[in-house]
């Protein structure tokens, strides 16, 4: 399966929507991407999973990385709107707990939105 990837910028926030099945195959797009925005300035990724159907350990270590990358330039990384197969994983690897996980996509656009202003 293929993987989607957009992303819009709004001032240090960026939201990036992924759709397909992100694994040890696709990870690798998904890294270069997310490190390519953090590189251009992004301090803030809000990543919508809402479109991610699967994603394996590898995906996950790919936005565990991400979003250590994004600490350490004094900025985060938040997941979005994940369905329920990938809110399982992050349950069962623990990353719930790591990973700020908010049930909207919409919602986390709102919270961007309204802290550029």
């Amino acid at each position: 399966m293929e993987l989607k990837i957009s992303s819009r910028s709004q001032g240090c926030h960026t939201l990036v929507a992924v759709r397909g099945e992100i694994d040890l195959y696709t990870a690798p797009l998904l890294h270069g991407e997310l490190v390519d925005m953090l590189d251009d300035g992004a301090a803030r990724l809000v990543v919508d999973m809402s479109g991610v159907e699967f994603c394996d350990s590898t995906g996950l270590s790919v936005l565990l990385s991400a979003m250590e990358r994004a600490r350490e330039r004094g900025g985060d990384l938040e997941l979005a709107a994940p369905r329920s197969a990938v809110v399982k994983i992050l349950e069962i690897t623990g990353l719930d707990a790591v990973f700020a996980v908010c049930e909207s996509a919409d919602v986390m656009e709102d919270a961007i939105i309204g802290a550029a202003k």
